[in-house]
């Protein structure tokens, strides 16, 4: 069992509106001990990001950067705290997503859940493929900017 969230997985929404959360999520779930699943709207994304106590804790310390009185600090702590829920798992591993979830991310009958280490993120299926895809693109861009700089010689190494 690993204490990360990786890979990805879509599953339907049953005809109560729940989706079944991965095995191998629960499991971290399990380990890392929270009661529910904590979720807010991604900042930039038409996702959403869950976790337990490790995505709490990566909130925590990146509210801790600034004065609790700063514009900053109230921003973030209103757009990752203040948009919150905690939703309930059924003994079968199941959420119900709330109408505001469903209305930020679009997801109708299917979700795709992505790990992230940490945390994971819910996405309707068709965005998360988009999104991918254009990560992927991006990366390749980088990979080629990459392999066109040139290396610096290593003393002893052919053409040095």
């Amino acid at each position: 069992m690993t204490d990360r969230f990786v890979s990805n997985f879509t599953n339907r929404l049953d005809a109560k509106g729940r989706v079944s959360i991965p095995s191998s999520f629960r499991a971290v779930l399990a380990k890392d001990g929270y009661e529910g699943l904590y979720v807010h709207p991604a900042l930039d994304l038409t996702a959403f990001d869950a976790g337990g106590h490790a995505l709490r804790k990566t909130i925590d310390d990146i509210l801790a950067r600034f004065s609790p009185f700063s514009e900053e600090w109230e921003s973030l702590s209103t757009a990752l705290n203040g948009t919150s829920e905690v939703l309930k798992v059924d003994p079968e591993g199941r959420i119900m997503l709330s109408e505001a979830l469903r209305a930020h991310t679009g997801i109708a009958d299917a979700v795709t859940f992505v790990g992230h280490g940490h945390k994971f993120q819910l996405w309707e299926p068709s965005r998360f493929q988009a999104h991918l895809d254009a990560a992927r693109a991006r990366l390749r861009d980088v990979k080629r900017a990459l392999s066109s700089q040139s290396l610096p010689s290593v003393a002893g190494a052919p053409g040095a």
